[in-house]
């Protein structure tokens, strides 16, 4: 057992407690024994050792909703989403192979855990060696297959692979690894597969995760073809049926698809910097809190962000609200900070886990520097400033400790589990095999554009 004790505790309860001089009791199974006042824990338990945090805050780690791990950053720029996906993204999924994805998910999984973030929600390729990434590095992972069931999409998953990933690695590691459902997007799989993906999220009781209202696209192509907005196809299809579903962007909304979502208890992970990068516009979000939604936030990829700091997207998800609404109190800082935490947690139907620094749940912190020129001036309580700069001026640099399980994965800014630069150097010795395959595919084929044939 171990006793954490930070200057400060913020606990993400449903009062949005902030402690000063608190601790939390971490028990040898991983989960969280007690939270409370130090002076009180510490007497309870005077034999037990004690991490010492001075100038740090205490706070449950960041749940990252949706993300696709990669080896493109910085080079699929300046493109609107399905222009970008067929010059830049489907062709890398025609040629990667799994060596460079296991090498992707280590890399991101690895940023991730450094930059505060304990629980990711990863939307990749060749997901065994994803598996293995996050069962050796030591993250919370629910991995989700780019699944495609169409003949001009063979170069995806399978719902014959992802549920072989559901068999073997499904609630693995001590249960920090989950694996769902995944659908590339409904237009990429036929009728037959949308039957078959739900049937197997209920035979195994676990999630399912697409995209969907990303563009305004999305919506002109889904009333094409099925005179419906694709939420309404989604729910007309029976692919809102799953144990428990999670939909990436949920920009383009109407009212009645916000009410088809909310009723449902249909999760929606809010990607900001990805639909500012992307043009693809500014989801809801306000409006589908206040329907009830649970909405958590996600970074989307690296190539379409272009980092998986969960911070600046916090950040950016309060900026992009009060523009788009033209409203400065829109999406307060305590709003942000429940979606990165507990709102998000409840978005993957894990709130009884994780999410919050609670008894009984799983003891997955992060600590965060206070003695740095962001986070001055410092003043503690409810009623000061620490919720409003932990939302609009920290960085994931400013996390110096990351806990996930009961088990320290990042110390002093360092990672603890596997050799940062080894899997950098990984990343930098298979990428240029990884670019010249694609560039070789495309001189063969060119960029066209295949979601029309569809």
């Amino acid at each position: 057992m171990l006793i954490l004790h930070a200057d400060h505790l913020l606990l993400m309860d449903k009062d949005m407690s902030i402690l000063t001089d608190g601790a939390v009791l971490v028990g040898d199974d991983g989960m969280i024994q007690a939270a409370g006042s130090a002076a009180k824990i510490l007497s309870d338990h005077p034999a037990l050792p004690v991490k010492r945090l001075e100038n740090h805050l205490l706070m449950p780690g960041l749940i990252n909703s949706h993300a696709h791990s990669g080896l493109l950053r910085g080079t699929a720029e300046g493109l609107p989403v399905w222009e970008w996906l067929q010059r830049y993204i489907d062709p890398m999924h025609r040629v990667i192979n799994p060596d460079e994805a296991r090498i992707a998910s280590y890399l991101c999984y690895a940023e991730s855990l450094l930059s505060g973030t304990t629980t990711i929600v990863d939307m990749w390729r060749h997901m065994h060696g994803s598996a293995q990434a996050a069962s050796d590095l030591g993250v919370r992972a629910v991995l989700v297959p780019y699944v495609a069931e169409h003949p001009d999409h063979d170069y995806f998953e399978t719902l014959k692979s992802n549920e072989d990933l559901i068999r073997t690695w499904h609630e693995q590691a001590a249960g920090r690894i989950q694996v769902w459902v995944g659908l590339e997007h409904m237009f990429y799989a036929v009728p037959a597969a949308w039957k078959r993906a739900i049937a197997i999220s209920r035979q195994y009781q676990v999630g399912f995760h697409t995209h969907s209202n990303e563009s305004s696209f999305d919506v002109e192509e889904s009333q094409r073809r099925y005179g419906m907005r694709p939420v309404e196809a989604l729910e007309s299809f029976g692919l809102l049926d799953a144990p428990r579903v999670l939909l990436a962007h949920c920009v383009w909304l109407s009212d009645n698809e916000i009410k088809i979502l909310a009723d449902h208890q249909v999760g929606v992970a809010h990607n900001p910097v990805s639909n500012m990068k992307l043009a693809s516009g500014a989801a809801p979000v306000v409006d589908l809190l206040a329907a009830g939604v649970a909405v958590g936030l996600g970074t989307d990829g690296e190539k379409e962000n272009n980092n998986l700091d969960m911070f600046e997207e916090m950040k950016t998800s309060s900026l992009l609200a009060k523009l788009s609404r033209m409203d400065a109190s829109a999406l307060d800082a305590w709003s942000v900070l429940k979606m990165a935490t507990i709102c998000g947690a409840r978005a993957l139907g894990l709130n009884s886990r994780i999410g919050s620094i609670e008894k009984g749940k799983q003891a997955d912190l992060i600590a965060i520097r206070t003695n740095t020129p962001r986070t001055t001036p410092l003043l503690a309580g409810s009623a000061g400033n620490l919720h409003h700069n932990l939302v609009h001026a920290v960085r994931g640099s400013d996390v110096s400790m990351t806990m996930v399980a009961g088990k320290i994965i990042v110390e002093d800014g360092k990672l603890l589990t596997a050799d940062l630069q080894q899997i950098i150097q990984d990343a930098n010795r298979v990428v240029p095999g990884l670019f010249q395959r694609r560039a070789e595919w495309l001189a063969l084929h060119g960029s066209k554009s295949e979601i029309n044939q569809i």
